[in-house]
């Protein structure tokens, strides 16, 4: 048996680099993702276009029911910003994109109407697109420690990342990493709760993935502050451009300095790991040498099933 964790699926720095074959696998699935996103909104719109098809001139607008939310997204409107508008801000916005963008578009404005709805979607949807591989990442990273828990045995909480609830476990456990924050079990006998995106007091930062050695209750009680309660921090990298790479590393590099450091000063020395889906050579290389000098506990590439699987075990059995 390895002495070290990330010798179970490490021989090397090589191992970590990313492929040809991976890179190209990952754009298919980031494209694959934008379209799924996307088509809620291609849906809206269609049911815009259909509505506002009953109008005759871009007057008549304003008299179909049902409709306004539509016309304030296209006249360039975001969901937040209505937050922030009364009934008659409404109303001048939608009043004064019909005079000046739909009755010049003559008898295409039922297609200026979906065209300029879409703009504005489009352009939430690229905001959200920026961490797509982040969240392809925490996708594919929990639904390995569900495996890996599930083949041995072992029920398990999960915390929904909107409500903050708790749920058991059930016997279908599809999808639910789409919408899981945190994750909870036993190891011999001892609580474990996993949580992503927790910003750490000691820290006073964010980091992408905390295990601790207390139940959700006792987490909540103690906020997080308790520094003994942590077992190992993560980062995760799921952007797939092998041009953002080096980036992504000094960034997750430069978090876990900041662990440590903070950690360090409290003389605790809980394990560190990072895991990476777009992992050049030269990254690869210092990655193998903050791993053989003991920066790093462990580490692994998003992309190899092997490694991930391996690093999913390793956490479940701290």
């Amino acid at each position: 048996m390895p002495s070290r964790p990330y010798q179970n699926h490490l021989r090397s720095s090589d191992d970590l680099v990313t492929t040809y074959e991976a890179t190209r696998a990952g754009f298919v699935a980031l494209a694959l993702e934008k379209n799924r996103r996307a088509t809620p909104h291609v849906a809206e719109a269609r049911a815009l276009q259909e509505a506002a098809s009953k109008a005759t001139t871009p007057a008549d607008l304003l008299t179909i029911q049902g409709i306004e939310s539509g016309l304030l997204t296209a006249a360039g409107l975001s969901d937040k910003s209505l937050v922030h508008l009364l009934p008659e801000d409404k109303g001048g916005a939608i009043n004064g994109f019909i005079k000046n963008f739909l009755e010049p578009a003559g008898e295409k404005f039922v297609e200026e109407l979906v065209f300029r709805f879409l703009l504005t979607r489009g352009d939430a949807l690229g905001g959200s697109m920026r961490n797509i591989g982040g969240a392809l990442a925490h996708r594919k990273l929990t639904r390995a420690i569900i495996s890996t828990l599930t083949i041995a045995g072992v029920r398990y909480r999960w915390q929904h990342s909107k409500t903050k609830h708790w749920a058991d476990m059930t016997d279908d456990d599809s999808e639910i990493e789409f919408s899981l924050r945190g994750l909870s079990w036993e190891s011999e006998g001892k609580p474990r709760t996993l949580i992503y995106n927790l910003t750490v007091p000691l820290v006073k930062n964010n980091v992408d993935m905390c295990l601790f050695n207390l139940s959700p209750d006792e987490l909540q009680a103690t906020e997080h502050k308790s520094a003994k309660s942590y077992l190992a921090l993560g980062e995760l990298k799921g952007g797939i451009d092998p041009a953002g790479a080096d980036e992504h590393w000094k960034t997750a590099r430069a978090a876990l300095d900041r662990i440590r450091e903070a950690f360090s000063k409290v003389r605790h020395s809980p394990r560190i790991f990072f895991v990476g889906a777009a992992i050049e050579k030269k990254m690869a290389n210092e990655i193998w040498g903050q791993l053989k000098n003991g920066l790093l506990t462990n580490a692994a590439n998003l992309n190899e099933s092997n490694q991930i699987a391996s690093v999913s075990r390793w956490l479940c059995t701290l």
